[in-house]
């Protein structure tokens, strides 16, 4: 059962997105101005703020599995610190292959100071819409995990969601440790568009 509260919430969310969406979309001119107040009513009342993505690969392990995982992935139409957070799980464009996506972890946004464990590489700052991603499996070098120790760091707008939940099995299965604030946020979003047995139809055991 979803509480109301949970409801009235989960409204405020899609309304955010729908705008967001909608301001995103007129200001690289796929709509008018006209069309705003259409495109938002339009996205406040259809679809969802959830998709699913399979990932394969260590790179995230534990929190995907080693042999795949389905995630539920709220998507987020712009990215920017004031919406996704440090310590965040996300989907993202995958800098060396753009048409494909790929998941790590948010370690640092704009204005972060990067210091290496490599005492020959000097320190730098993080610049304006810079982030800095990194993978979960700690057992892997950086050029085996495919971050941005080996690729460097990436545009915020290359971000396209936070995963929610994990699905790595039909018995193994939980929400995704993110920042606070993301998992605060996400809560009734989680609650309202969670669906684990499509999730499991969906599955690629």
């Amino acid at each position: 059962m979803v509480y109301v509260s949970t409801w009235f919430r989960y409204f405020l969310n899609k309304l955010d997105y729908s705008v967001s969406l909608s301001w995103k979309n007129y200001k690289v001119g796929k709509i008018t101005d006209r069309e705003i107040g259409d495109v938002v009513w339009k996205n406040l009342f259809q679809g969802k703020l959830t998709y699913l993505h399979w990932n394969k690969g260590e790179e995230m392990a534990p929190t995907i599995g080693k042999d795949g995982g389905t995630l539920l992935v709220r998507k987020i139409p712009a990215a920017d610190p004031a919406r996704v957070f440090v310590g965040d799980v996300v989907v993202m464009k995958n800098p060396e292959k753009p048409e494909d996506y790929m998941v790590r972890r948010l370690a640092a946004v704009e204005g972060y100071e990067m210091v290496s464990k490599d005492e020959k590489d000097e320190p730098f700052i993080l610049e304006k819409d810079q982030c800095w991603v990194l993978a979960d499996n700690e057992a892997l070098k950086p050029q085996e995990a495919r971050d941005s120790r080996a690729f460097g760091p990436i545009q915020m707008s290359d971000i396209v969601g936070r995963v929610m939940y994990s699905l790595r099995t039909a018995v193994d299965h939980g929400p995704v440790q993110n920042s606070q604030s993301g998992m605060r946020r996400d809560l009734p979003v989680l609650e309202v568009e969670l669906d684990v047995d499509d999730m499991a139809k969906n599955h690629k055991a």
